[in-house]
């Protein structure tokens, strides 16, 4: 039997497998809103046969947007799109749905990558950003704007409505997202946050306004939803974030409630220094997987079949995310069952494509 195909759960939720897509940005959005894209895109993904399809970064206000394309939920038009494009795709397919909610602080008001990914300026329709503290992320970069007590009171609204705008459309999962040098993130490093206030300074100070955003997402939630948080394991830069802390953060998101981890590297700083290679943030998640006992999620260059499988097997995470290896194959799941001798869900237009040899392989997503 295997573990990669086996049913877990998230908080309340319930997968069919440990197979998770994790949300990758796209820069296709209208204004925040999901545009035919997003259709196109999620739709396939929904056919994939993973157990959980987790939206890209969304912001929770326009200037939280890391480009101009960004996903928004922040207000009723970008709410209504969203739901239009989850209404088409639900008629195809029963995937569960998360979304990760996000504020990209310094690293936002840049081009696409594909246009350069560079900080746009105002000239070009980019925006002031915004920050823990008055330092950017390049030193060719605008300053960010140190964030108020007030600003952040106002901030943890935003994520609270955006999340709340998510549950009323049936989105069964909320990702908080505190990793790869965005304004979560921002504030758990010593690297970004230079306050001297009480959310700066020592690594409870560090942790006192993600922790503020996980409880009132938590709070205004059913339990119905599961709500876990992305992390950054490490900054790859000497003095700054690193898995001690991360395991300190997630034993403090465990009690309070969060159903999960999901555990990824770096973003923070151009300084940063990342050692390469195959499942190489697996042993992050291994290291927070032994300090907690909600479930892990691991990332980060997991392409294999059969490497997800022994990732799973050897303790290193509960389940395994996909990030570009999936963009490349969308029916990862459907060649990993084959391979691995599982079940994966297909729609029933689609259970003819078997090859000669693997049928059973496919079952149908309609219930």
């Amino acid at each position: 039997m295997s573990l990669l195909f086996s049913a877990t759960q998230l908080g309340k939720l319930t997968l069919d497998n440990r197979i998770v897509i994790a949300p990758m940005c796209q820069y296709s959005a209208e204004n925040g809103k999901a545009s035919a894209w997003h259709r196109i895109h999620l739709g396939q993904l929904a056919l994939s046969g993973a157990g959980l399809l987790i939206i890209e970064a969304t912001a929770v206000e326009a200037a939280g947007r890391i480009s101009p394309g960004d996903l928004g939920l922040w207000d009723d038009a970008t709410e209504a799109a969203l739901a239009s494009v989850l209404q088409d795709i639900r008629q195809y397919s029963d995937i569960p749905f998360g979304i990760q909610l996000g504020h990209a602080g310094r690293k936002a008001s840049c081009a696409a990558p594909w246009l350069g990914g560079n900080q746009l300026s105002l000239e070009q329709g980019g925006w002031q950003t915004v920050a823990p503290s008055a330092q950017a992320f390049n030193p060719e970069d605008r300053a960010p704007v140190a964030l108020t007590k007030q600003d952040l009171e106002r901030l943890k609204q935003a994520f609270v409505d955006s999340a709340q705008r998510a549950a009323k459309r049936g989105i069964q999962l909320i990702e908080l997202h505190a990793a790869h040098g965005y304004l979560l993130h921002q504030f758990l490093s010593p690297l970004s946050n230079q306050r001297e206030d009480e959310y700066g300074g020592s690594l409870e100070n560090r942790l006192r306004f993600p922790l503020e955003v996980f409880h009132a997402v938590r709070s205004a939630l059913p339990d119905s939803v599961a709500v876990g948080v992305r992390l950054s394991a490490t900054d790859w830069v000497e003095g700054g974030w690193d898995v001690e802390q991360s395991i300190v953060f997630s034993q403090q998101l465990e009690a309070a409630g969060s159903d999960y981890v999901h555990v990824s590297s770096g973003g923070l700083s151009p300084q940063q220094k990342i050692t390469v290679g195959p499942g190489y943030q697996l042993p992050f998640a291994r290291d927070i997987r032994k300090q907690v006992k909600i479930p892990v999620i691991g990332v980060g260059l997991i392409t294999e079949p059969k490497q997800a499988e022994q990732a799973l097997q050897g303790g290193d995470a509960d389940l395994i995310a996909l990030a570009r290896a999936v963009l490349y194959d969308p029916r990862w799941p459907w060649h990993a069952a084959a391979e691995l001798g599982a079940q994966a869900k297909a729609p029933p237009q689609y259970l003819r494509s078997e090859p000669h040899g693997l049928k059973g392989t496919l079952i149908s997503n309609k219930k």
